[in-house]
């Protein structure tokens, strides 16, 4: 899975989901719209209770 602050990593997922191209995820956040240690908790929590399959052509918005 891919975590991103990048705008064109999140279009090019979206893409990839409305075509049906497989992709492991994405974990994105705009890079002002989320700080730094909460970015780091809710990637830990996302880590903690997933499994990397739950992912697989999902696109997971931070802050949670």
């Amino acid at each position: 899975m891919l975590v991103s602050q990048d705008e064109d990593l999140l279009a090019e997922a979206a893409r990839r989901q409305r075509d049906g191209i497989p992709f492991r995820g994405l974990i994105y956040a705009h890079q002002l719209g989320i700080t730094i240690g909460r970015f780091i908790n809710d990637l830990e929590l996302l880590a903690l209770v997933g499994e990397p399959d739950d992912f697989d052509g999902r696109v997971e918005f931070l802050p949670l």
